[in-house]
């Protein structure tokens, strides 16, 4: 699969990020899930904050972890910056909105992502970036698909948050491939990505940003 850095740049326009997006994905989010959000704003916006954080929280692993990457480095503490920023800007919408931070238990996504990672090295570092660079284009399509429906200030935000999270699919995704061959990466990304479509579709108990089919 070809890198895409020329689609996600400062000149690209938001209509091309979400079509590159969409087409890496495979799987749109459910209509369903969409309804269930606009309806529960207040679950959306603490697990929307608990996302950034965690986003935050792996890239300071992987930074933590792979100190002789030089790359990886510069990438995810440009990562971790931006995620920290919009955890607190999510957090003042929560404020303005009159929503209060309560505990919320993980959803499935995440973990049953994480599940099929494997164990030896070089393998787990690219199924940490693989695993990451899915998270970070769900989140962006969701964000596509939630802003022209959200309040105003609120739509508009999220609409502003596409770009950055576009690129860090991509830097996610540029790591994988720089450290392994590309038909291995790209087998990988297809098991990963079947796994998300699986989440995606499939009925979920719990709403979460990244939960399935509302039941």
């Amino acid at each position: 699969m070809p890198t895409t850095n020329k689609i996600v740049s400062k000149v690209a326009s938001i209509d091309a990020i979400v079509d590159e997006i969409r087409n890496f994905l495979k799987v749109p989010t459910p209509d369903a899930w969409v309804s269930h959000a606009l309806g529960d704003l207040g679950t959306l916006l603490v697990d929307h904050a608990n996302c950034e954080y965690k986003a935050a929280a792996t890239g300071m692993s992987l930074i933590t972890k792979y100190r002789n990457l030089p790359r990886l480095q510069k990438l995810m503490a440009r990562l971790v910056r931006e995620e920290m920023l919009h955890y607190e800007q999510v957090l003042m919408f929560m404020d303005r909105m009159g929503v209060e931070f309560r505990p919320l238990s993980a959803s499935r996504y995440a973990r049953t992502l994480r599940e099929s990672v494997r164990t030896d090295e070089v393998g787990r570092l690219v199924d940490l970036l693989i695993v990451g660079a899915i998270v970070e284009a769900r989140s962006c399509e969701r964000f596509a698909a939630l802003w022209p429906h959200l309040p105003t200030s609120l739509g508009r935000y999220y609409k502003s948050l596409l770009r950055s999270e576009g690129r860090h699919y991509q830097d996610y995704l540029a790591l994988a491939r720089e450290n392994d061959e590309e038909r291995a990466v790209s087998e990988r990304l297809a098991h990963f990505l079947q796994i998300d479509q699986q989440l995606i579709q499939s009925p979920d108990q719990e709403f979460r940003f990244h939960s399935g089919v509302p039941i």
